[in-house]
């Protein structure tokens, strides 16, 4: 799929798959919003305020307050690509978020998924 389309891919549609993949493997929509809030530095009610606005996975980065500066910790495989190798910063956002998910679906402990070291 190109960059282009993924970009434009409206984050509430996105975030209730999220939820979904953790809720299989026994987690909960709290951890995924953690997740999210520590990444982006959205607060809880900001994150929703995103999700009411039907806001694509661009503007919800753009408009992100602060990326969390242990992000670039976040090392590994998404979809056959190292998220560490990509070169669209945007895309490497997405990336970033998709392998923290994995992960806590994966039953990684959050203070391993938040590097926390």
């Amino acid at each position: 799929m190109d960059n282009q389309k993924v970009f434009a891919m409206s984050f509430s549609k996105i975030y209730p798959l999220y939820v979904q993949k953790a809720e299989r493997k026994s987690r909960t929509k709290k951890e995924v919003d953690e997740i999210i809030c520590w990444l982006t530095g959205y607060d809880p009610e900001t994150l929703q305020a995103q999700i009411d606005r039907n806001v694509s996975l661009q503007t919800f980065f753009e408009e992100a307050p602060q990326m969390n500066p242990k992000a670039a910790l976040i090392k590994g495989v998404v979809c056959g690509v190292r998220v560490e190798e990509i070169d669209d910063p945007l895309m490497q956002k997405i990336r970033w978020l998709d392998k923290l998910v994995d992960e806590l679906a994966k039953g990684k402990k959050m203070e391993k998924i938040l590097r926390v070291f």
